[in-house]
């Protein structure tokens, strides 16, 4: 290789806009590589000019999501989407050059290989994640995504020494405590969560976002108590970042969630309601929702009455990008009902919540919270039997019905839960608004089945939820769950099948 550039042993690019520009080569990596005519060799990049180019990519990310935000019309997400598709293909190119048999190590090779596997990381994973019909749809424009290649180059990022290894860590605890267990099928590898977040709290036992992912893996494990002084902790840690703050208020409220502590629950919901914009009208939702499970005799603070906070909640919607949150959405489609000068109560409207955001898969773990749980749906399904029907009466039973079907599966009751799961979709043209019970019905059921090695017919239920049924509430979220469920049930298929071939005399 030439002297001049690549083994020179220049500084990693400075960061921000204006030093990767001033360091980057005018005709840049990806403007080179797309050349049909010719390929430069990695002799005609100096080290400063890589560096550059993997800051270049990552301030894309960031203006991108500036774009985005900025402004809600098709221009902005169109603008924002190219930038998106320019940094995906440069952290692709320089995925090539680190590939290439010309790479040579220069003397700050670790923090450019670091960046790439970052890069290169992030987005293998995020798109593996997508539904098919989504990815089919990024892969016609130049996406694609391999989730165990995502997931192996955050893995040497994590264990390499660049400055950006601890953000690497930082994606691979978001992975395996947040989108493996929300979009997911809530099974976590929670032993490689602990393995990385183990040094890093070791270093800094007080360090805020370490206690939190701390709080995240106990909660997950179902250790509810346990998670609830980790959050605590992770409040105390520090003062000055209160948004930090409001995502342990989040946590907080859904660990007294499970627990069934409504007062402790609301509580945080409503330190939420008054403190973060990020979605009012899901935090006051979650206040009626508390209000609606407190015992007549029960004291309501602050004189906070559930209905009139279900009929403020429609009028709280918020736009993020042009687009409404799902959540919102969902709160504000179940408080309609609330609008009515005669209200028809919601049954357990925090237990339906919970479902939406998986709480189910923990309190799985721990028997005592899932009977409590399970005693408190038993009393609102008997409520239901003996109060007057309604419009509402068939979708408020199958709702009970789902989330019966899923304590029973966590308490070993399984044909019981496959009964339960099965009535939703027994009833399926007798329910009238809240049509997303019936997708997840098939998803629960699917599940169900892949713990009892009925992989084939879960693959055929995941199938049938997935092409039957559109504009429900919450379906990005259903969709994200059944692509990764059909994922592990043809894993499950695929390994069977060696095992049975290995196993064949010769």
């Amino acid at each position: 290789m030439q002297g001049s550039s690549w083994g020179r042993g220049a500084p990693a690019g400075g960061a921000g806009k204006a030093s990767w520009r001033r360091h980057r080569r005018k005709s840049s990596v990806t403007d080179s590589f797309s050349s049909l005519l010719h390929r430069p060799t990695m002799d005609q990049f100096t080290e400063v000019e890589i560096h550059a180019e993997v800051c270049y990519a990552e301030c894309l990310l960031q203006r991108a999501a500036l774009t985005f935000l900025q402004d809600e019309n098709m221009v902005s997400f169109i603008k924002g989407g190219i930038k998106v598709r320019n940094s995906y293909q440069t952290y692709k190119e320089l995925d090539s050059l680190v590939q290439s048999s010309q790479y040579c190590q220069g003397e700050n090779h670790r923090h450019f290989e670091g960046g790439v596997k970052l890069g290169v990381g992030a987005f293998n994973l995020t798109l593996s994640m997508l539904p098919t019909r989504i990815l089919r749809l990024l892969e016609f424009v130049g996406f694609s995504g391999n989730k165990d290649y995502g997931l192996l180059q955050l893995e040497e990022g994590a264990s390499g020494h660049s400055f950006r290894a601890v953000l690497c860590v930082m994606l691979l605890l978001c992975y395996h405590t947040f989108l493996t267990f929300v979009l997911g099928t809530g099974n976590v590898n929670i032993a490689e969560a602990e393995k990385l977040l183990r040094p890093y709290l070791k270093r800094y036992p007080k360090g805020a976002i370490f206690l939190f992912f701390a709080g995240r893996i106990e909660a997950i494990k179902g250790n509810v108590d346990a998670a609830i002084r980790r959050f605590e902790e992770c409040c105390e840690a520090q003062q000055h970042w209160k948004q930090f703050h409001h995502m342990c208020y989040w946590e907080l409220m859904w660990c007294f969630t499970y627990k069934g502590q409504w007062k402790m629950a609301y509580f945080y919901a409503d330190l939420l309601s008054k403190e973060n914009s990020w979605s009012k009208a899901t935090y006051i939702y979650m206040k009626a929702a508390y209000l609606s499970m407190f015992g007549k005799e029960d004291y309501k603070p602050f004189g906070d009455d559930e209905v009139e906070l279900f009929r403020a909640v429609p009028g709280l919607k918020l736009k993020i990008a042009g687009k409404s949150l799902p959540t919102e959405k969902f709160a504000i489609r179940k408080s309609r009902r609330y609008l009515s000068p005669k209200p028809i109560s919601l049954p357990i409207p925090a237990l339906e919540m919970m479902y939406i955001w998986n709480g189910y898969a923990v309190i799985g773990k721990q028997p005592e919270l899932t009977d409590g749980i399970l005693e408190i749906i038993t009393k609102a399904e008997e409520l239901l039997e003996k109060g007057p029907e309604n419009e509402y009466s068939v979708d408020d039973e199958c709702l009970v019905k789902l989330l019966k079907g899923l304590c029973l599966k966590y308490l070993g009751r399984v044909q019981e839960a496959e009964e339960n799961f099965r009535s939703i979709s027994a009833n399926e043209k007798r329910i009238k608004y809240d049509h997303y019970l019936i997708p997840n019905a098939l998803l629960e059921l699917a599940l169900l089945f892949m713990e009892q090695g009925r992989n084939e017919e879960a693959i055929k239920l995941l199938e049938t939820a997935k092409q039957n049924y559109k504009n429900y509430s919450m379906e990005s979220r259903t969709h994200f769950r059944i692509q990764a469920a059909t994922l592990q049930a043809k894993s499950s298929l695929e390994n069977g099948n060696r095992s049975m071939v290995s196993s064949m005399p010769l």
